[in-house]
């Protein structure tokens, strides 16, 4: 299937044509859906505190986040692109004729074109927006009233003038303040100073980045570096990565042949979120707070978050500091009946290890190993929010090909909904993941988990693309959250709704919860 010089580019990305041909047989194959055994709902896999209890966790982790490296870890490679789609469509329909007025008049919905200029001077990047179209002679107040949209497009989305559409999200400016606008990840940064900083006031911030965009981000960081250090009293220290070529995946076309470039080079696709198990695996630190890069709050609403975000840390804290304790107890192996019962009533109740119904047959030898090999693996807290109708994943019971029943993070596209059976149980689901992680990626003799080891590959994704008006599959790995953590210790826990506030479309930074008071 591969020529000589095929070998050297699949070499040459760290790839292996054994890999290539696993790729392959996944297109052929494809995978199978996600069998779910119920939701995760409250008392039944998503833990729910009294407001006593968070505070005693909240002060649990103040007390003791000094005795730990601790870093917050933002995928912010994502392009903001996606963000313009219906000022795309209009700007290439749109000729100011009296039809095409009415019709931007007729939808006003929250995100039309109509919202998006009729409240475009809430935006935060308005100023700058008008003043660098002013440079240039052009007025924009002129040309909102004179329904003359589309130079205004030009100057906001094209390198005519802000470039906002060839820009990361994370260099969008998300927030208006008194001094000046904030980009998301400035705010990251004011997040990270409160949260992911440690005894020494070390900062610590890593950041998934596209090739392209990562001297962009290198220059916003530091740029404001000096202006948050002294407003926190902390030293950031900022981490850039990219996702691994050697995580691509070949395109193949509907009938599952290697997609070719124009050149004659076989083409390869990034391998979606899911990759980036890579890069945590290569991050020195301990304790890693995971959170998207268009999910953040303005300062007035991030006290919530600051709570639940030392909520999820403190009971992190708590539970791997028991399991550690456990470990080394079954590591010795001079284990009494009633401390090996206590480690299985702990593994099940508050680490929701299912433990089989053989285990009862079990001798002491088996037990200790069974319940050794359950508890030596990475943990993670998962914050989840009540489904208010957002899209996106959520938390269920899942049985596995072994028949083990573990809690997983379980995307739409994961699911039957052909199957009535499955379709039920999705309806039964109250929570939704908002992507709020807290993660404890080192084993209790202080040593680093190799994270590769625990990813389910089953739990990949395979969906239709269009390029160069050819249709071609792509295939991504199992999502970082998902089967990437698929054998991970999991909690979950419910967190407000208000932790929740991403910006999907332009449109979104209108809402309250992204605007002034």
């Amino acid at each position: 299937m591969f020529t000589e010089k095929d070998l050297q580019q699949i070499v040459s990305k760290g790839l292996s044509p054994d890999k290539i041909e696993k790729q392959i047989n996944n297109f052929e194959n494809g995978f199978p859906y996600i069998n779910l055994s119920e939701p995760a709902t409250p008392g039944n896999g998503i833990n729910c505190y009294s407001e006593e209890e968070v505070i005693e966790l909240c002060n649990h982790f103040d007390n003791n986040y000094q005795n730990y490296e601790i870093l917050k870890f933002v995928p912010a490679s994502g392009a903001a692109s996606r963000m313009f789609k219906h000022l795309f469509e209009f700007k290439y329909s749109y000729d100011r004729s009296d039809n095409e007025i009415d019709k931007y008049k007729d939808d006003q919905s929250f995100n039309s074109v109509y919202n998006f200029f009729n409240n475009i001077s809430r935006f935060p990047f308005f100023g700058k927006l008008k003043k660098i179209m002013a440079e240039d002679g052009l007025n924009i107040d002129d040309l909102l009233s004179n329904y003359d949209f589309i130079p205004i497009l030009d100057y906001f989305i094209t390198d005519k003038g802000l470039n906002y559409a060839s820009l990361p999200k994370g260099l969008l400016l998300f927030h208006d303040y008194p001094d000046e606008p904030r980009t998301s990840v400035e705010e990251h940064m004011v997040e990270g100073a409160k949260y992911s900083t440690d005894k020494n006031k070390i900062s610590r911030v890593h950041l998934t980045v596209s090739k392209e965009h990562q001297s962009r981000f290198e220059n916003k960081c530091e740029e404001k570096r000096s202006k948050y250090e002294n407003m926190f009293g902390v030293k950031f220290n900022i981490e850039f990565s990219q996702q691994k070529e050697s995580t691509d995946i070949i395109a193949v076309t509907p009938d599952n042949t290697p997609v070719r470039n124009n050149d004659g080079t076989l083409l390869f696709r990034p391998g979606g979120h899911g990759a980036l198990i890579e890069n945590l695996n290569d991050l020195n630190g301990e304790i890693v707070f995971i959170k998207n890069i268009d999910n953040i709050v303005p300062d007035r609403l991030r006290e919530t978050t600051y709570t639940y975000k030392k909520l999820i840390g403190g009971l992190l804290f708590k539970l791997q500091n028991r399991t550690f304790r456990f470990l080394d107890m079954l590591n010795d192996g001079n284990i009494l009946p009633d401390e090996l019962k206590s480690i299985e009533d702990f593994a099940r109740n508050d680490l929701n290890i299912s433990i089989p119904d053989a285990y009862g047959g079990y001798d002491d030898i088996e037990k200790i190993d069974f319940l050794y090999n359950k508890l030596n693996r990475p943990i993670r807290i998962c914050g989840m929010v009540k489904n208010e109708g957002e899209p996106g994943g959520g938390p269920f019971w899942v049985i596995g090909n072994d028949d083990n029943i573990s809690l997983q993070i379980v995307e739409s596209s994961q699911m039957n909904m052909e199957d009535k059976h499955q379709k039920e149980i999705v309806s039964g689901a109250t929570h939704f993941n908002p992507v709020d992680l807290v993660c404890g990626v080192k084993n209790y003799k202080g040593e680093n988990f190799d994270l590769k080891d625990y990813v389910d590959p089953a739990t990949g994704f395979i969906s239709t693309k269009s390029q160069g008006g050819k249709t071609l599959k792509a295939q991504e790995l199992p999502g970082l959250w998902n089967g990437a953590m698929a054998d991970w210790i999991t909690v979950f826990v419910e967190t407000p709704i208000i932790t929740f506030n991403p910006v999907k479309t332009i449109n979104d930074l209108l809402r309250p919860q992204h605007q002034p008071e």
